[in-house]
Order: C-alpha cells, then structure tokens, then sequence
C-alpha cells in the first residue's frame, strides 16, 4: 500500500525514529514489509497515529520499555512494560498511539490484510479474521525473536538481502503469524511430493539466469505451476535448501570456477558473479568454503 506510514522511511518519521527496512511483494496484490526502529531521544509526546488501513504490525522490542503507556481508538490500555525479546501486536486500523517516554529498538513486520488473505488462498485453507492480542500485552515468542534477530544483519549489511532471501523470511514470518495468531490451519491434505524433473529443471533455469538471487518467489512458483507455499515445500524437498541457498552455492561454484584461472581479479569476479563488491564475496567464500578466496586461489594453483 503505497500510502501506508506503517513500515519504512515514512513509518520512522511518523514516530520520530530512525528506520531501515525491506518490501517485497512476494505474495499477490500485497505489499509486506520489515522495518528497525531506533528511538534513542525521548520526546515525553504522544506518537502520530497512523493513516487507518486494514493491517498489522507485529513488533519484536530489543530494548526495555519500562512504563509502557498505550492507546487504540483513544482508548487507553492499562500501563505495561515491554521487555526485550517480547512479541507485541498492533491493529492498524484502531489507530495505536503511545507515550515516547523511553528510548526504544524495535522490529516490526508489517502486514495488510491482502497479505493473509493471499496466504491462505495460496495454502487452499478458509481466512483469517482478526489477530489475537490484547493492546498493549506484550508475549514471549521464541519464533518471532528468532525471526527478527536473524534480520538485524541484512540491515548492517544490505548487500546480503537479495530478494529471494527477504521473500523467504517474510512468508515465513507471515505463515508463524497467521497460524500461530490468527488460528489458521494446515491443508488437511498436505502435498508430500517434491517437483518433477521439469518442475526443477525450469525452477533452476530461473535461478541461473539471475545469478543475484533477485528472481521473485513468485515467479519461480508461477513457472512450475504451484503456490508460493507448496513451491518452497518442494523445492526444499526436492533440492535439500531453499532457492535462496542453492543460488548462493552456484555463486561460490561459479567462482571457484573462476579462481583457477588467474585472468581475473577478485573484484571481478566478485561482479561476474553476482556478488556487490569483493568484500560481499570474501564473506559469502569464506562463510561457504572455510577459507579466503584468495587463499583458496593460491592452494589449487600450487
């Protein structure tokens, strides 16, 4: 939703906060996003409530909130604290406001009711209605502190966030969230198998001709004619890791390819690769192979 001041640079301002995020669209007609927040100069105000759209911020606070002081609808819920690691649920369209009387780190999945509709259409399972919370009642969640700490490093360093890797994260977020909150079920026949010998070839054909990684999760499932859902069952079936891991190991494959020549700089091929800079691809080797790729060079060409 274009509009919304719920996730990103508009949701920061709103709120007085630096921001970071990511948007995909991996699911149709749906825009979900993850946002950081850091507020490190109370103001003692109230915060602007946000424009009113039919979504949910689902909030994972990293800092101490030791007197929480929260609105919905002008409504004031009673006094809390939020400690760190806790899941907290807003309801967009009840207008939430709080007292910015305590620094805060914070982040925050943002989805639109598109977002849930889509994914129990893509699982053929009955909708959702509302989220279960209580305002201003924060909950451990081990999942969605998981979730929101395994993000932190794409906001240090976003050269790692390539598209698959961001669409991966937030469906599943979005399938913990609607599950675990708002009471959908499985399919109560679940597809077992993995893809057909076409339905990899093709899926795989995709993914190396964007050697990036920024082919769409969307567009493989289209391809291979499955649901987001039943696509990344089957590919992780079928191939043992995620798209996202299989292209990552087809750039390390590429380049040790490249390494054994000595035509090349590792800045290049760092770029042929599809990697941003060399410093982007000496972690990714080294993380993969267990050595430099310089290092890695100088062994297999003695």
């Amino acid at each position: 939703m274009p509009n919304s001041d719920s996730y990103g640079e508009a949701f920061g301002k709103r709120l007085g906060a630096q921001a970071t995020s990511f948007a995909t669209r991996a699911l149709p007609r749906a825009t979900i996003a993850v946002t950081e927040l850091r507020y490190e100069n109370p103001q003692n105000v109230l915060s602007t409530p946000p424009i009113i759209e039919d979504a949910f911020l689902v909030a994972v606070h990293l800092r101490n909130f030791p007197r929480y002081q929260y609105w919905e609808n002008g409504k004031a819920a009673p006094v809390s604290t939020l400690r760190p690691g806790e899941t907290i649920i807003y309801d967009v369209k009840r207008q939430p406001t709080f007292h910015l009387n305590s620094p805060f780190h914070s982040v925050h999945f943002y989805f639109p009711r598109a977002a849930f509709d889509a994914l129990a259409d893509e699982a053929g399972v009955p909708r959702i209605g509302e989220l279960r919370y209580k305002p201003a009642v924060s909950r451990r969640d081990p999942v969605l502190r998981g979730m929101a700490e395994a993000v932190l490093p794409l906001f240090r360093t976003p050269d790692l966030a390539n598209r698959l890797l961001v669409d991966h994260l937030m469906l599943t977020v979005g399938h913990h969230v609607t599950s675990h909150y708002g009471g959908m079920r499985p399919p109560t026949q679940r597809a077992l198998g993995g893809l057909t010998p076409v339905q990899e070839r093709r899926a795989k054909e995709l993914l190396t001709g964007s050697i990036s990684g920024d082919v769409p999760l969307s567009e493989l499932a289209r391809e291979c004619g499955l649901s987001l859902t039943s696509f990344s069952r089957a590919f992780r079936k079928t191939v043992g890791i995620p798209p996202h891991r299989w292209v990552i190991q087809q750039r390390i494959e590429l380049a040790k390819t490249m390494l054994r020549g000595d035509s090349m700089s590792l800045a290049e091929i760092a770029l042929e690769c599809g990697f941003s800079d060399q410093s982007h691809f000496t972690r990714f080797f080294t993380a993969t192979v267990g050595a430099s790729p310089g290092f890695w060079r100088q062994v297999v060409r003695k």
